[in-house]
């Protein structure tokens, strides 16, 4: 066994610490527990004592180094949980659970960090404007397609956008009623922003509801209002779109609001993704004059106990897209979209990918109301406003208008 003494000395200033301090190591054994050679060529017993001073000189080095950095680490804590507050005790974090500090304030602003007293983004989306959206178009009552409450809701939103500048454009197609098979005519709502530019993204979501709370245990043909499944789609891209006509960059923006994703009478029997795989269809076949690089689907994302998890589709067809959104909502805080695949979906995304091939994500929180309740909500006439919140859509709409800011960056 060879012992060597040595003597830590001057290092590099960035590690802030300048001390001498005697100890001993033993040289390193050239093997370790997984026979994996630490030195080669030979074993132990063909190395030269050269060879094996050299071993216990990076040893030493090493241990030296880690040592510093324990030191410089103790040190630093000790400065920080010694240093006594300074002015005001109160902790000041802003955070959707108490934004000013003080109890029973409404939550506005998701929480960033835990530092105290840094300086934290504040949300560029408002999600309360996009609540009382939220609420108007429930007061409509259902929007099921082909149906007065739909053209009551076509008509509100063809109203707003057209005020923000944009092109409106009712795209109509004709399907049979699962129920009667006479033709109803259905509508994808598309609004238009830039129109200049070549390189485009698309946002959408579906706006109509289905036509009764059919997973209601206790009354599956009451009324679905679809609060989070269709009106929390709506409500964002309403808001968004006023963010759009100042929106710098070489990207344009299309919103589609699909028809007849829910037009639904008998489960597991009618066709879903009416709207979406016509829209796709026409997209394939060079009869929409777009060429989008992304798009995003958003859909139940107004549930009180927001959970946005990647979406196992999603994943699959467009992955960079999926990440990146992800990536966005880390660097703000938003912790509730957790970077986790928990379910495999098939919504409107499914057509846009699979048959138009644009690479589409879904941001949707399938646990309506909590990841322990099966999903109890959806579906049923507690799909109501009361379990949405303006909290939820601050959140994903500062995420998503945050992204496209950033790809607004790109060539």
């Amino acid at each position: 066994m060879t012992t060597i003494r040595l003597f830590v000395g001057q290092l590099d200033s960035k590690i802030g610490f300048v001390f001498h301090l005697p100890y001993h190591v033993r040289a390193p054994a050239i093997f370790d527990d997984q026979t994996e050679p630490l030195a080669r060529p030979g074993n132990l017993m063909s190395h030269s004592k050269k060879s094996i001073f050299r071993e216990s000189r990076i040893c030493c080095h090493r241990l030296t180094l880690a040592l510093v950095a324990f030191v410089s680490l103790a040190f630093a804590h000790s400065q920080t949980v010694a240093q006594p507050p300074t002015g005001d005790t109160n902790d000041t974090r802003t955070s959707l659970e108490n934004p000013t500090g003080s109890a029973g304030a409404k939550p506005t602003v998701p929480q960033i960090n835990e530092n105290r007293g840094s300086q934290l983004p504040q949300p560029t989306f408002d999600g309360q404007s996009a609540f009382e959206v939220l609420k108007a178009v429930c007061e409509i009552g259902p929007r099921v397609s082909g149906t007065a409450g739909m053209k009551q809701q076509q008509a509100m939103l063809t109203k707003h956008f057209e005020a923000l500048g944009a092109q409106v454009h009712l795209q109509t197609f004709n399907v049979r009623h699962p129920n009667t098979g006479q033709l109803v005519e259905l509508g994808n709502l598309a609004v238009r922003f830039h129109p200049e530019r070549e390189k485009r993204l698309l946002i959408c979501c579906h706006y109509d509801t289905r036509p009764f709370p059919d997973q209601d245990k206790v009354n599956p043909r009451g009324v679905f209002l679809g609060a989070n499944d269709g009106a929390s789609g709506v409500a964002l891209l309403y808001e968004l779109g006023k963010h759009m006509p100042g929106l710098p960059g070489n990207f344009g923006v299309d919103f589609v609001f699909f028809d007849g994703e829910e037009f639904v009478y008998v489960y597991r029997r009618d066709t879903m993704f009416l709207g979406s795989t016509h829209f796709a269809n026409q997209y394939a076949a060079n009869k929409w004059p777009a060429n989008y690089t992304y798009g995003v689907l958003v859909d139940m994302i107004g549930d009180k106990n927001l959970e946005i998890y990647y979406e196992g589709n999603s994943l699959s067809f467009a992955p960079r897209l999926t990440r990146s959104i992800w990536g966005v909502a880390q660097r703000l805080g938003v912790k509730e979209f957790v970077p986790k695949k928990r379910h495999k979906i098939r919504d409107d995304h499914l057509p846009l990918n699979s048959i138009a091939r644009i690479r589409t994500c879904d941001i949707i929180d399938f646990d309506y109301p909590t990841a322990e309740s099966e999903n109890a909500y959806w579906h049923t006439e507690q799909d109501k406003v009361e379990n949405c919140s303006a909290e939820s859509l601050t959140k994903v709409g500062w995420v998503l208008l945050e992204w496209l800011k950033e790809m607004e960056k790109l060539n």
